[in-house]
């Protein structure tokens, strides 16, 4: 297994951490995949790879380049409301995963 391979193994086990922290027994991997394979050019920038909760530019960030461009969600108030209870469901975990973040921003607006 590469370098690369075992960080992104480390990335989707933290995530199933998380998720599981959160409630979410019946993860979808194959989604969950999706997430942490979208991160496999930034997986060596540790901050590429979490969610700063408390900072509002991240959070409208994730709105605008996760919820708007690849979720199709195009009414702003409803991406940034499931954004920010996303940010308040995982508000007890210091270091946020990506994967783990957009995973539950997605069930959200499913």
């Amino acid at each position: 297994m590469s370098d690369r391979d075992e960080k992104l193994a480390a990335l989707k086990a933290t995530a199933v951490s998380q998720l599981n922290e959160c409630g979410v027994s019946n993860i979808n991997h194959d989604q969950l995949d999706g997430y942490v394979n979208s991160l496999k050019s930034m997986v060596d920038n540790k901050d590429a790879t979490l969610v700063s909760g408390s900072d509002q530019s991240e959070l409208e960030t994730v709105c605008r380049n996760f919820v708007a461009k690849k979720l199709g969600v195009e009414d702003k108030d409803k991406a940034m409301a499931a954004v920010n209870k996303v940010a308040d469901k995982m508000s007890g975990i210091r270091m946020k995963s990506r994967p783990a973040f957009y995973y539950l921003v997605a069930s959200e607006l499913s």
